[in-house]
């Protein structure tokens, strides 16, 4: 079934550059991203692949492809990477999660991601599964950061949270366990999603203060569907401005006004991000074309 992603378009790109994100990062001054997921189930392939090349076909300047643990969806991630990159010449990261992996498993995917050309990673630690009653070979992202490190030749990127980790007792707990995942060998960070700049300002001046430098890029997320984003944002630990409450309770049992309003509040919140100097967004897109499209369009005398 991986092969489904691997047939590559009759029509390919005149000039495919493969970059590192780091390089896109230190030379882009308006950098925008997308994230999409693999399928599930091969019956998903086709749905997911007409999303996912929609997406590519805007031109961000990198866009992201999530892992699944315990198999599933981690079969296809590096497939739909590789589609993004020869399918379409956009710069891909693949997401890698450690938990319950071994070392054995774990390099061995590397080895896979280099066979395939896949020089971006985001390393991170994922969700121990409830039933799991194994032994953990990774019990941090900075681990698995250090083994991507050694294995040579990758860009690697991290995760980060301006409220703090919810498994942190305090914000600069959180901020120390970071700068030692940085310190292992992160070259960029994206934060968890997050609706109130402040909070993003905030947490970069004292990630600053505790001397880590590599680029955090902003990680927004538009709101289509209110009843998910309250689930997300109660899992992750997030906070939701009183602002953006009215626009939940006023739009969230309209479908089509809470899709328009979130894309709005979406837009109002990059713009800021880049007047403020930030040189990189990343949309949690959700494999909707349609919400990429138009982020991108409201964008496009900016970027």
């Amino acid at each position: 079934m991986l092969s489904f992603f691997l047939l590559i378009s009759a029509v390919r790109c005149d000039k495919i550059i493969y970059m590192k994100i780091s390089d896109i990062l230190n030379s882009k001054k308006a950098a925008l991203s997308f994230e999409v997921f693999p399928p599930k189930t091969s019956d998903k392939f086709e749905s997911v692949q007409a999303a996912v090349d929609k997406i590519a076909a805007l031109s961000p300047d990198f866009m992201s492809v999530t892992y699944g643990a315990g198999g599933g969806t981690s079969d296809y991630t590096v497939a739909v990477t590789k589609h993004i990159k020869e399918a379409f010449g956009v710069t891909a990261l693949a997401h890698l999660s450690c938990i319950t992996s071994d070392r054995a498993d774990v390099r061995a995917k590397l080895a896979r991601l280099k066979e395939e050309g896949i020089e971006n990673v985001l390393a991170l630690r994922g969700d121990l599964p409830k039933d799991f009653d194994g032994k953990l070979e990774y019990r941090y992202a900075s681990e698995l950061v250090a083994e991507i490190k050694a294995a040579g030749g990758f860009c690697i990127g991290g995760a980060c949270y301006p409220e703090g980790h919810p498994d942190s007792p305090t914000l600069f707990s959180d901020i120390d366990n970071l700068k030692r995942k940085v310190d292992a060998g992160c070259d960029f960070l994206t934060t968890q999603m997050f609706f109130d700049n402040d909070l993003y300002y905030s947490f970069l001046s004292k990630v600053r203060e505790a001397g880590i430098s590599v680029p955090v890029i902003a990680g927004i997320m538009p709101v289509t569907n209110a009843a998910q984003t309250r689930r997300m944002m109660t899992l992750s630990g997030g906070s939701l401005p009183t602002r953006f409450k009215r626009i939940i309770d006023r739009y969230g049992d309209n479908a089509e006004a809470m899709a328009q309003a979130g894309i709005i509040y979406a837009c109002e919140q990059i713009i800021d991000l880049y007047a403020n100097g930030v040189r990189a967004v990343h949309v949690y897109s959700m494999n909707k074309p349609y919400v990429a499209a138009q982020i991108k369009d409201n964008l496009r005398g900016i970027i």
